[in-house]
């Protein structure tokens, strides 16, 4: 059981510092915050994960999984709200300027 906390905590580690790593080498806003997607969709469950394993489900792993489901929930979320606060910021608005092309998929 050792090595499944071991595993998944240093995975979550690994996972957390690459985002990080990410984070500093990119040169604007907008690729800056698609590094923060692994931290919390990924770093978050896995260090969870760690704590449940060894902790079971109780105060503390409870508090784990609470803590990454409101990562899951809620980190597309801030990712959002950054990324249209930093339009608005620089464009005094977010809706598409005349002539700007808009990527749709």
């Amino acid at each position: 059981m050792r090595w499944l906390v071991w595993t998944l905590l240093g995975l979550g580690v690994l996972v957390e510092a690459l985002s990080v790593a990410g984070l500093l080498a990119m040169p604007n806003l907008a690729d800056r915050l698609h590094f923060l997607t692994p931290a919390t969709s990924l770093g978050g469950p896995l260090l969870a994960g760690a704590v449940v394993a060894k902790e079971a489900l109780s105060h503390q792993g409870i508090v784990a999984v609470l803590t990454a489901a409101f990562l899951l929930a809620f980190g597309p979320v801030i990712g959002h709200a950054t990324a249209r606060a930093a339009r608005i910021r620089r464009h005094q608005d977010w809706r598409p300027r005349p002539g700007e092309t808009v990527h749709r998929p």
